[in-house]
C-alpha cells in the first residue's frame, strides 16, 4: 500500500517532467523566429545571394539564361569554331583586351573572358541604355553583314558584341558587356555571385 509521501512524490516528478516538457517547447518556439532573423530575407537574398546554375545540359554552342541580382546572366557554351573565331575580330572592336578593369574580374580578363575557354559567363544588358540584347550566334545573316561571326545583337539601338561580349566599334554601346564574378564548384555547376578564391 502506497503511503501519501509516495503519491506526492510521483505527482511531483510528473508535474516536474510535464513544465520541463512545455518549458522547452516553448524556447523552441521563441527561439526559431530570433534565430531565423539573423539570416538575410528572401528579398535580401534575391538582391544579391549567389545563384547556382546547371549547365550538364547545355549543348555546344547553346546558351542558357538565370537570374541573378535582377538581372539576366548568361551562360554560353562555345564550341571551337567560335573560339577560334574571337582573334580574328580584333580590329573590329572597340576594346578588343577589355583594358576596362569594372567589365570583369581580373581573372576574365583574358582573349576568351572567362575562366573556362568554352564557357561564357555574362550579364544579358547592353552597355548603351540597358536592353537585352539578343543571341545571334548565326554567322552571316543577311541583316547583320557577312562579316557577322556570331555574338549578339541589341535591338533597341544597334549595338553589337561578339562572342566573348566584346563590343564593335562604331555602334552606340560605350563598352563591353559586363563578366559578373563566378566559380566552378563542379564541371557542370557554376556558381554567379562569388569569387574563385571565396572558394
Amino acid at each position: 500500500m502506497s503511503t501519501v509521501e509516495d503519491v506526492d512524490l510521483g505527482r511531483r516528478r510528473f508535474l516536474t517532467a510535464t513544465a520541463t516538457v512545455v518549458g522547452g517547447v516553448g524556447v523552441a518556439f521563441a527561439a526559431v523566429p530570433f534565430l531565423k532573423s539573423w539570416s538575410p530575407s528572401e528579398r535580401a537574398q534575391a538582391a544579391g545571394a549567389p545563384v547556382e546554375a546547371d549547365i550538364s545540359k547545355l549543348e555546344e554552342g547553346a546558351m542558357m539564361t538565370v537570374e541573378w541580382r535582377g538581372k539576366p546572366v548568361w551562360l554560353l557554351k562555345r564550341s571551337k569554331k567560335m573560339l577560334d573565331d574571337l582573334p580574328t575580330l580584333q580590329d573590329q572592336l572597340l576594346d578588343p583586351n577589355s583594358q576596362m578593369a569594372s567589365q570583369q574580374p581580373k581573372y576574365a580578363q583574358n582573349a576568351q573572358r572567362s575562366i573556362k575557354a568554352e564557357v561564357l559567363v555574362l550579364i544579358g544588358i547592353c552597355t548603351h541604355l540597358g536592353c537585352s540584347p539578343t543571341f545571334r550566334p548565326d554567322v552571316a545573316p543577311a541583316d547583320l553583314g557577312p562579316d557577322w561571326k556570331g555574338g549578339f545583337f541589341c535591338p533597341c539601338h544597334g549595338s553589337r558584341f561578339d562572342l566573348a561580349g566584346r563590343v564593335y566599334k562604331g555602334v552606340p554601346a560605350p563598352s563591353n558587356l559586363e563578366v559578373p564574378s563566378y566559380r566552378f564548384l563542379s564541371d557542370s555547376r557554376v556558381l554567379i555571385g562569388v569569387d574563385p578564391e571565396a572558394a
